[in-house]
């Protein structure tokens, strides 16, 4: 019986959500094809041959991407059973049934996808409807990269001399402890993690670095939600790989829990860190159930700077609460952290997303300013109370966008964006931007591709 998987983007990587459920598949004895539409054009050769086709779900552009290409794949193959697995699927399980879904699977999807299989492969109208999310611990396989398109052709590590590195990508853990209200992980795991066993990720590594990565990302929600197991994988990596760096997400509260590790993660050879910082007003923070405060990112910088690590924050910058006096202190404090280099500009024109199921629906002011699901967008739309902070979102995405398509600068960029939030706040005497960074560039890693959710 012949599986095909299909990935329509996964932030420039190689996509471990195709990976890992090929192995588990092949093991069992199918036939499978890995199509990642993100690099690779539709294998219409194989949708047609296949009996099941299963589409990986890990975020909102992909889940979109993915309801886009349903109507191609069923006049190709009107006769195959359509999966979606992934973060993205049991969320959004309604609008998948009317494309004609035969399984939802949500948590930790290999082995149901692998029983879902098996039991077409016995009777093909078995399983017809089924709906599953598993948080049950798994013993992974080292996930089977055959037939995906080669590392090159994936986002690269940009270096500030100039250099690039070819990029890896894998999982040490899924889920996370908890429970941030904006978060697409809470209404899949709700508190709960999962890891994936150390020598699963090191073999997994150490296949991508034969294959020419030169760097490793981290795809865990948190690295810190198992510090013991994230420090012995970070060992292990640093005592096969001497010359590969890596990076991971981790989040502020436990940048300061765990700070004593700090150190040792950039002497193995991490060299940067992504975290969820969001808003640097403590009542928005607390609105989201971050768990941590101004201070407690204040502190995490200088933390992360003392071990010699990188902190990359990223943002909710848009959100119902802001006010245009609000964002531009948002931007006075990146810029007085001398974080301008470390924020990738797409972060200063994020707007919140409120998906179905989100726990920001237990607020009543956000159940207040929400419209009906969009089933197009896959959101609840909302406006803001004061329509020049939509305004100036728009007008800030369209200076990202340009200065993207340009090539131009993030310190360039943040000057111009500082420049619209001044005449929305109408705000003029602000301080020269020279004052508050350093007179040279900071080197900051990063990946071309700057997407992180």
């Amino acid at each position: 019986m012949h599986v095909h998987l299909i990935s329509t983007y996964d932030l420039g990587r190689q996509p471990f959500g195709l990976a890992s459920p090929a192995a588990w598949l092949r093991e069992a004895g199918f036939e499978v094809t890995c199509t990642d539409l993100a690099v690779d054009p539709l294998d219409e050769e194989s949708v047609s041959s296949a009996s099941l086709i299963a589409i990986h779900l890990p975020m909102h552009t992909a889940t979109r991407l993915a309801t886009a290409i349903v109507a191609r794949l069923r006049a190709i193959n009107p006769r195959a059973h359509l999966c979606f697995y992934g973060l993205y699927a049991p969320p959004n399980e309604g609008l998948l049934r009317t494309q004609g879904a035969s399984a939802i699977l949500g948590g930790e999807f290999e082995a149901g996808l692998v029983s879902f299989a098996r039991r077409l492969r016995e009777d093909r109208n078995e399983g017809s409807g089924e709906s599953t999310i598993s948080l049950e611990r798994q013993r992974f396989l080292v996930p089977d990269r055959d037939g995906l398109a080669p590392l090159a052709r994936y986002a690269h590590l940009h270096l500030d001399d100039g250099r690039q590195r070819t990029v890896g990508y894998t999982e040490s853990s899924r889920g996370c402890k908890y429970l941030c209200r904006h978060c697409p992980v809470v209404p899949i795991y709700n508190g709960a993690f999962r890891i994936v066993q150390r020598e699963v990720v090191l073999e997994d590594v150490a296949q991508q670095v034969e294959q020419g990565a030169a760097h490793i990302t981290f795809g865990d929600p948190d690295f810190f939600n198992g510090v013991g197991h994230a420090m012995a994988i970070a060992h292990g990596i640093h005592e096969r790989h001497p010359d590969v760096s890596w990076d991971v997400t981790i989040k502020v509260e436990h940048l300061l829990r765990y700070r004593d590790r700090l150190p040792a993660l950039a002497e193995c050879g991490c060299l940067f860190v992504t975290s969820a910082v969001e808003s640097m007003d403590d009542r928005v923070l607390e609105l989201l159930d971050k768990g941590h405060t101004l201070e407690d990112f204040t502190i995490a910088v200088r933390l992360c700077r003392d071990a010699g690590l990188v902190l990359n924050p990223t943002f909710v910058a848009f959100h119902p609460w802001i006010t245009p006096k609000g964002y531009l202190e948002l931007l006075a404090r990146i810029a007085q952290l001398d974080l301008v280099d470390h924020v990738a500009s797409v972060q200063l024109a994020l707007r919140l997303l409120v998906p179905r199921g989100s726990k920001l629906l237990e607020l009543p002011e956000v159940r207040e300013r929400v419209g009906p699901f969009d089933d197009e967008a896959l959101l609840h739309p909302w406006a803001h109370p004061d329509s020049r902070v939509d305004e100036l979102q728009r007008s800030v995405q369209r200076v990202v966008e340009e200065g993207a398509t340009a090539g131009t600068g993030r310190r360039e960029i943040f000057a111009r964006v500082r420049d619209l939030a001044a005449s929305v706040a109408e705000q003029s005497d602000l301080p020269p931007l020279e004052q508050s960074w350093r007179s040279a560039r900071v080197s900051v890693p990063y990946l071309t591709e700057p997407w992180y959710c």
